[in-house]
C-alpha cells in the first residue's frame, strides 16, 4: 500500500470510528428509544357501561380527566347503565374515566377506569376496572407496563381453585373456559 492510500485508507477508517461512536459524555445510552406520547388525533367518542358488585348503575356522571387532572369532557349514565363521552383531538392518553353516583344514589361509590391506548373505544367502568387503576398508580402511573402488572396481580383464580386435581367434567368450563 503507498502512502497516499495508507493515509486515505486511516482517514476514512478514523472517520467511520468517530462517526460510529456516541457524542454523549455519560456513555449510559440507553438502548431504547423515547416512549412516543398517544393521543386521540380526532375527535373520539368512548362507550361503555357502568357497574358494580350490586349489578348495572343507572345514573351518576362520567368525567374525563387527563393526567395532570384537568376536565376534558363529562356526560351522564343514561338508564341502560351505558355512557358515551365525546374527546377532542389531541388529547393526550392516559385520560381518567371517573363515575361519580348522582346525590340521590350516596350508596354507590366512586368507581375509574383508565384509557391508555388511542385505539380502543370501550372502556367499562367498574368494581374490577377500579382495582386495576389503583394498583397501576401505585405502581407508579398509568403505564401499559403497571397496567399489565396491576391487572395480572388483580385479577385471578382464588387459591382454592388453582387445579384441576379431583375435577371432573369439561375442564375448558373449570374456569369460565371458551365455550
Amino acid at each position: 500500500m503507498t502512502t497516499k492510500n495508507s493515509i486515505l485508507f486511516f482517514t476514512i477508517l478514523s472517520s467511520l470510528l468517530l462517526t460510529a461512536c456516541n457524542n454523549n459524555d455519560s456513555g449510559n445510552t440507553p438502548l431504547t428509544s423515547q416512549k412516543t406520547i398517544q393521543k386521540y388525533n380526532s375527535e373520539t367518542t368512548l362507550t361503555g357501561r357502568v357497574s358494580n358488585k350490586k349489578g348495572n348503575i343507572r345514573s351518576g356522571e362520567i368525567k374525563a380527566t387527563n393526567s395532570k387532572n384537568k376536565l376534558i369532557a363529562t356526560t351522564q349514565v343514561n338508564k341502560d347503565s351505558h355512557y358515551s363521552l365525546t374527546v377532542p383531538a389531541g388529547t393526550e392518553l392516559p385520560i381518567t374515566l371517573t363515575f361519580s353516583p348522582t346525590a340521590e344514589n350516596t350508596d354507590q361509590d366512586k368507581l375509574i377506569s383508565v384509557a391508555i391506548y388511542s385505539s380502543l373505544k370501550k372502556y367499562d367502568i367498574n368494581d374490577l376496572t377500579t382495582l386495576i387503576a389503583k394498583k397501576a398508580k401505585s405502581l407508579g402511573g398509568y403505564t401499559h407496563s403497571n397496567m399489565s402488572i396491576a391487572a395480572d396481580s388483580t385479577v385471578g383464580v382464588p387459591d382454592a381453585n388453582k387445579t384441576s386435581t379431583g375435577f371432573r367434567g369439561d375442564p375448558t368450563k373449570q374456569y369460565g373456559g371458551w365455550h
